[in-house]
Protein backbone atom coordinates (compact mmCIF):
# COMPACT_ATOMS: atom_id res chain seq x y z
CA UNK A 1 0.00 0.00 0.00
CA UNK A 2 1.27 3.48 -0.75
CA UNK A 3 3.12 5.13 2.12
CA UNK A 4 2.01 8.61 1.09
CA UNK A 5 -1.74 9.17 1.30
CA UNK A 6 -1.47 12.98 1.00
CA UNK A 7 -3.27 12.97 -2.38
CA UNK A 8 -6.20 11.21 -0.70
CA UNK A 9 -6.60 13.75 2.09
CA UNK A 10 -9.06 15.91 0.13
CA UNK A 11 -11.40 12.89 0.04
CA UNK A 12 -11.03 11.86 3.71
CA UNK A 13 -14.08 11.86 5.99
CA UNK A 14 -12.91 13.59 9.17
CA UNK A 15 -16.11 13.85 11.22
CA UNK A 16 -18.80 11.60 12.62
CA UNK A 17 -19.02 7.87 12.17
CA UNK A 18 -15.97 6.51 10.30
CA UNK A 19 -14.15 9.85 10.59
CA UNK A 20 -10.36 9.79 10.84
CA UNK A 21 -7.55 12.31 11.17
CA UNK A 22 -5.26 13.60 8.45
CA UNK A 23 -2.29 11.27 8.10
CA UNK A 24 -4.07 8.21 9.51
CA UNK A 25 -3.43 5.08 7.45
CA UNK A 26 -7.10 4.12 7.66
CA UNK A 27 -10.45 5.80 7.25
CA UNK A 28 -13.39 6.54 4.99
CA UNK A 29 -12.88 8.40 1.73
CA UNK A 30 -15.45 9.95 -0.62
CA UNK A 31 -13.74 9.83 -4.02
CA UNK A 32 -15.15 11.68 -7.02
CA UNK A 33 -14.45 9.86 -10.31
CA UNK A 34 -16.15 11.93 -12.97
CA UNK A 35 -19.89 11.78 -12.24
CA UNK A 36 -19.48 8.79 -9.90
CA UNK A 37 -18.86 8.98 -6.19
CA UNK A 38 -16.91 6.07 -4.69
CA UNK A 39 -17.26 5.53 -0.97
CA UNK A 40 -14.13 3.70 0.18
CA UNK A 41 -13.08 2.44 3.61
CA UNK A 42 -9.36 1.73 3.79
CA UNK A 43 -6.87 0.25 6.22
CA UNK A 44 -3.14 -0.37 5.86
CA UNK A 45 -3.40 -3.27 8.31
CA UNK A 46 -2.61 -3.76 11.99
CA UNK A 47 -0.95 -6.23 14.33
CA UNK A 48 -4.32 -7.96 14.80
CA UNK A 49 -5.27 -7.97 11.09
CA UNK A 50 -2.16 -8.05 8.90
CA UNK A 51 -4.04 -7.24 5.70
CA UNK A 52 -4.24 -4.06 3.67
CA UNK A 53 -7.86 -3.57 2.69
CA UNK A 54 -10.13 -1.20 0.79
CA UNK A 55 -13.86 -1.76 0.56
CA UNK A 56 -15.78 0.33 -1.92
CA UNK A 57 -19.20 1.03 -3.33
CA UNK A 58 -20.38 3.37 -6.04
CA UNK A 59 -23.07 6.02 -6.27
CA UNK A 60 -24.19 7.74 -9.45
CA UNK A 61 -27.26 9.59 -10.71
CA UNK A 62 -29.28 6.34 -10.45
CA UNK A 63 -28.26 5.74 -6.81
CA UNK A 64 -26.15 3.09 -5.09
CA UNK A 65 -24.55 0.39 -7.24
CA UNK A 66 -21.71 -2.10 -7.35
CA UNK A 67 -18.41 -0.64 -8.66
CA UNK A 68 -17.28 -1.46 -12.19
CA UNK A 69 -13.94 -3.07 -13.05
CA UNK A 70 -12.59 0.34 -14.15
CA UNK A 71 -13.64 1.91 -10.84
CA UNK A 72 -12.03 -0.92 -8.88
CA UNK A 73 -8.83 -0.43 -10.90
CA UNK A 74 -8.82 3.33 -10.27
CA UNK A 75 -9.18 2.78 -6.51
CA UNK A 76 -6.38 0.21 -6.66
CA UNK A 77 -4.17 2.85 -8.32
CA UNK A 78 -5.01 5.43 -5.64
CA UNK A 79 -4.16 3.20 -2.66
CA UNK A 80 -1.45 0.87 -4.04
CA UNK A 81 1.60 1.25 -6.26
CA UNK A 82 1.40 0.09 -9.88
CA UNK A 83 3.52 -3.03 -9.28
CA UNK A 84 1.63 -4.24 -6.21
CA UNK A 85 -0.77 -7.14 -6.62
CA UNK A 86 -4.10 -7.01 -4.78
CA UNK A 87 -7.01 -9.42 -5.01
CA UNK A 88 -10.76 -9.59 -4.79
CA UNK A 89 -11.62 -12.86 -3.03
CA UNK A 90 -14.57 -15.12 -3.67
CA UNK A 91 -14.63 -17.02 -0.35
CA UNK A 92 -16.49 -20.20 0.55
CA UNK A 93 -20.18 -19.50 1.09
CA UNK A 94 -19.77 -20.35 4.78
CA UNK A 95 -17.42 -17.33 5.12
CA UNK A 96 -19.74 -14.82 3.40
CA UNK A 97 -20.27 -11.49 5.12
CA UNK A 98 -22.58 -9.03 3.42
CA UNK A 99 -23.02 -5.78 5.31
CA UNK A 100 -23.96 -3.87 2.15
CA UNK A 101 -25.30 -5.27 -1.15
CA UNK A 102 -23.01 -3.17 -3.40
CA UNK A 103 -19.65 -3.35 -1.60
CA UNK A 104 -16.60 -5.04 -3.15
CA UNK A 105 -13.22 -5.50 -1.45
CA UNK A 106 -9.55 -5.31 -2.43
CA UNK A 107 -7.03 -7.19 -0.25
CA UNK A 108 -3.28 -7.60 0.13
CA UNK A 109 -1.47 -9.42 2.95
CA UNK A 110 1.11 -7.31 4.80
CA UNK A 111 4.70 -8.43 4.32
CA UNK A 112 3.90 -11.40 2.08
CA UNK A 113 4.39 -11.59 -1.67
CA UNK A 114 1.00 -12.29 -3.25
CA UNK A 115 1.13 -15.56 -5.23
CA UNK A 116 -0.28 -15.31 -8.71
CA UNK A 117 -0.45 -17.49 -11.80
CA UNK A 118 2.12 -17.06 -14.58
CA UNK A 119 0.98 -14.58 -17.22
CA UNK A 120 0.96 -17.32 -19.88
CA UNK A 121 -1.91 -18.98 -17.96
CA UNK A 122 -3.93 -15.76 -18.28
CA UNK A 123 -3.31 -14.97 -21.94
CA UNK A 124 -0.80 -13.80 -24.49
CA UNK A 125 1.11 -10.60 -23.68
Amino acid sequence: MKQDWSKLEIYRKTDGNMGSDEGDRFGAFYLQLGTVQIIAIASSGSDEVAWEHVSLRARDYKGERTPTWAEMQRVKELFWDDEECVVQYHPPRSDYVNNHPHVLHLWKPVGIEMPRPPSIAVGIK
